[in-house]
């Protein structure tokens, strides 16, 4: 159950802290790196974003994929985001 209290936001907010994530551009789009700390491992996790049509459409993932270095967890994130973006184009949003 713990997994989806954090997934939908009913855990202990007080002790999360925001961290500004800087993007990265690929094809037009965003792909922000936000792996998710559990259990000393980071779980692959992240959003991808682009305007259109003057509106900002998001896609937010979390994938099953657990690893022990959080840099590792970004950069893996970016590369399956690339190839998500590579293959669903503007339809990751539909």
């Amino acid at each position: 159950m713990g997994l989806f209290s954090r997934l939908f936001g009913f855990g202990n907010k007080s002790s999360k802290t925001e961290v500004e994530v800087e993007p990265i551009e690929y094809k037009g789009f965003l792909i922000y790196q936000e792996p998710i700390a559990e259990g000393g491992q980071y779980r692959i996790a992240g959003r991808i974003t682009k305007e259109v049509n003057t509106e900002l459409k998001s896609h937010r993932f979390i994938r099953s994929d657990v690893l022990s270095n959080k840099d590792d967890a970004n950069e893996l994130m970016l590369k399956k985001s690339q190839m998500f973006i590579d293959q669903m184009g503007d339809n990751i949003f539909s």
